[in-house]
Order: C-alpha cells, then sequence, then structure tokens
C-alpha cells in the first residue's frame, strides 16, 4: 500500500492511528484490465483507491464514450453521486491496465471520517487537487487550441500519456483521434 499511502501523508497530515484504522477497513482487488469496476446509473458504495494501475472514468453522450478522468497510483476513484448523495452516479469507470485496488464502503469511509477529522480532511484535500484539476481542463478546452491542450496534457500528465490509448486521451481532450494524430506529426507540435 506504498502508493497510497505515500500519497494520503504528500495532501495531508493523517495520525497513525487514522491510517492503521483506515488500512484495516480496506480490502485489496485485483482487476483485469478493461473490467468496468463503476457503472453508470448504478448505485456504487464504494471507493477504491489505486495501488497500482490506471482507470478512466468515462460517460456516453449521443452513444460515444467521451473520457472525463484517469486515476493512477495514489488515487482513489469512486462514483461521486454514490458517496456524496447516495444515488446512482452518470460515469463509469474502466481499468486500462491491470489494477491493483484497495476497496472500502462507503459507509465505512463515513464512519471513519465522523471519528478522524483527520482523514476527513485528507479525502476533502484530495477531492479538492482532483476539482482544481477537472476546472483548469475544461477552461483549456475553452481558450486553448487542440494542440495547446495536448502539450498541457503531456506537461500536467506525463506518468498518463505513456499508459493509456491515443483514443482515451483525444476524447479527454475533446478532439478526434485523427486530429490527435495530425497534432503528434506536425511541425509546430515538435518544436
Amino acid at each position: 500500500m506504498k502508493n497510497i499511502l505515500k500519497r494520503m501523508h504528500e495532501l495531508y497530515p493523517v495520525s497513525d492511528e487514522a491510517v492503521n484504522l483506515f488500512v484495516s477497513a480496506l480490502k485489496r482487488q485485483v482487476f483485469a484490465p478493461n473490467t468496468i469496476i463503476i457503472q453508470a446509473n448504478k448505485l456504487d458504495k464504494n471507493v477504491y483507491f489505486i495501488e497500482r494501475g490506471i482507470t478512466r472514468s468515462f460517460s456516453l453522450f449521443d452513444g460515444k464514450e467521451v473520457t472525463t478522468w484517469f486515476s493512477k497510483e495514489g488515487d482513489g476513484t469512486c462514483s461521486s453521486f454514490s458517496l456524496y448523495r447516495n444515488c446512482p452516479g452518470f460515469e463509469s469507470v474502466e481499468t486500462l491496465e491491470e489494477v491493483e485496488a484497495y476497496v472500502i464502503s462507503t459507509t465505512k469511509l463515513n464512519e471513519l471520517y465522523s471519528k478522524h477529522i483527520d482523514l476527513a480532511n485528507w479525502m476533502r484535500v484530495l477531492q479538492q487537487e482532483n476539482f482544481l484539476l477537472l476546472q483548469d481542463t475544461h477552461i483549456s478546452r475553452l481558450n486553448m487550441s487542440a494542440t495547446e491542450r495536448y502539450k498541457k496534457f503531456l506537461k500536467d500528465f506525463p506518468d498518463i500519456s505513456n499508459r493509456v490509448s491515443l483514443k482515451h486521451i483525444a476524447s479527454f481532450l475533446g478532439i478526434t483521434q485523427q486530429s490527435l494524430s495530425r497534432i503528434r506529426v506536425s511541425p509546430d507540435f515538435l518544436t
């Protein structure tokens, strides 16, 4: 669990007692690549903390999958609507590699939050950082060219760009895979 705990301690000073209770509540699961671990429109009462591997969150729009987020080592992934509103969410989560995750029920996680404010603050900071990255991504779609968005993606997510398909990156950036392929070989991009 070194990646999860390393990320936890980078974000917030969680007490040893809270860490030990958190760890004891987790259940290790390994998922094969291309496994849907969270299904859109279904209540999912778990949070998945990724020790190894990568996932993508996506939604269907007009019958097409649109990638909305990537999660990797040290990150958590869940249905935000299920976690915060106790109702089905609109995104699915798929593994892109074999994923080793540590799973906790939302009920148990909320119980730990109520007893350990440092644990609740860690999750708040984790969600806050993800929200800020997501907001930055959305604003980039409004005021940057496709080439600029791709360069920004490579800078912001260097550890993801070599591990996921161009199809998923293009979808995340709001462009077609063909456009991304042209960007990658254009003289403007290579300079």
